[in-house]
């Protein structure tokens, strides 16, 4: 398709066996090489899994493992999933009638996203009866067209997919064995200490624990069921389960290009980037989940494994090697300016605007909240008298406002609490 509508384009459907930077050269799987002027590696991440190679832990990095993910859950009655991020809290709120156990190695959920406060909110959500109703979402949609037969073969090979992107569980049907809405119990502040599978845990002897049914009971039952696989946990507790969902966060897919080539990593095992997207070397260029952001960035403007976050970086890395290639120069995108992303979690909008958590402002700074229990929860940070970040969550309409507010740094000292007061319209004062 982009062959046709770009005649300067042409797609080379091959994967990458080894990166020669000072021949200015790819070779590629299929044998042959290409030599380049510029280089730009969106190669994104892969999944951490917990455990490699064993069948019954999926991970969900793709549009294929997820519709894998599916096809298990249309047989299973049980299924544990470990993680804290953001696939973990979709899949969670999403799954019918399949009892879910989610293991996170935090105190609260989501503590990439929220804090304490936010995680409390959005876990009442998580108890109720789920609404009919989905709220409508005001943004561009973006999903795969039909090539199952093409994604089956790569799925096979090994290699990965496209990363999901926000609307990854459209049209899936995640809907398990069992006639009920939710059932969740969630885990805290453990991790996988060791997996069995069947006849391993039989020869053990140990005891796996039913499902608890109730959030208050702490009374504990063998579980008389047999499992495929059993896990036991860094709390000693031990469940069975169908199968078990690594979602775990991704490490920068970087593999294929650093043999032989001196490339600067991050901490993080990411690809070194300034602020026109280059790397190291020279002419090789990084955008997206491969890349860390190691120019000076914006006092509210935060690097983060996003998909929303990688297509404005690869947007403004071709930016940047157009205008290099013709010599010129070129100002720092707009969208690195503040960190902005809009989500939905548990059916609620969530946006999170600049150093939403306090990131980096050590303890001098305050917030201010205000939370309706069920409609909304508004948190904003500031520090010496400016917002510095905010997370909405719900219907708040305070986003434009809020936004501008992180980006002029006005002065909020003398309206102390009032900014927060429901019955101030501070978008309209603002305005």
């Amino acid at each position: 398709m982009l062959e046709n509508r770009f005649p300067n384009i042409k797609v080379i459907e091959s994967g990458v066996k080894q990166l020669k930077s000072k021949e200015r050269c790819i070779l590629t799987e299929d044998g042959n090489q290409h030599i380049y002027k510029k280089l730009c590696l969106c190669a994104g991440a892969k999944p951490k899994l917990i455990c490699e190679g064993n069948p019954y832990v999926l991970g969900i990095r793709d549009t294929d493992s997820a519709q894998e993910f599916q096809k298990q859950l249309t047989k299973a009655k049980r299924i544990m999933i470990i993680g804290n991020g953001g696939i973990a809290l979709e899949l969670v709120y999403e799954i019918e009638g399949c009892e879910v156990i989610w293991v996170i190695k935090d105190k609260a959920i989501g503590n990439t996203f929220f804090d304490a406060g936010a995680a409390e909110f959005l876990t009442s959500k998580l108890i109720d009866e789920k609404p009919e109703a989905k709220i409508a979402q005001k943004r561009t949609r973006y999903t795969t067209e039909g090539r199952k037969k093409e994604a089956q073969t790569r799925a096979n090979a090994g290699n990965i997919g496209s990363a999901l992107g926000p609307d990854w569980h459209e049209g899936l049907d995640l809907k398990g064995t069992k006639e009920f809405s939710h059932k969740i119990h969630i885990e805290t502040m453990c991790e996988v200490k060791k997996i069995y599978l069947q006849e391993e845990f039989r020869i053990s002897e140990k005891k796996s624990l039913s499902f608890p049914r109730d959030h208050h009971d702490q009374s504990v039952t063998t579980d008389k069921e047999i499992w495929p696989v059993y896990v036991e946990l860094t709390n000693e507790k031990i469940f069975g389960c169908d199968f078990i969902v690594s979602a775990t966060g991704v490490t920068p897919n970087t593999e294929p290009f650093l043999c032989g080539n001196n490339f600067d990593v991050g901490e993080d095992g990411g690809l070194k980037v300034d602020d026109h997207m280059h790397t190291s070397l020279p002419d090789i260029y990084a955008a997206g989940d491969i890349c860390t952001a190691s120019w000076h960035p914006s006092p509210v403007w935060l690097q983060m494994r996003l998909w929303t976050q990688a297509r404005q970086m690869g947007w403004y890395a071709a930016k940047c090697m157009a205008a290099a290639s013709v010599g010129e120069s070129i100002d720092m995108d707009f969208s690195f300016e503040l960190f902005a992303h809009v989500t939905k979690f548990f059916n609620y909008k969530v946006v999170l605007l600049g150093k939403y958590n306090a990131q980096g402002l050590g303890s001098n700074h305050e917030l201010l909240l205000r939370c309706t229990k069920g409609q909304e929860y508004i948190k904003a940070v500031l520090q010496n008298g400016r917002m510095m970040g905010a997370v909405l969550i719900g219907e708040t309409d305070l986003e434009e406002t809020f936004e501008n507010l992180i980006l002029n740094q006005m002065n909020l000292s003398a309206y102390g609490e009032d900014l927060l007061d429901p019955n101030i319209d501070i978008e309209d004062y603002f305005d």
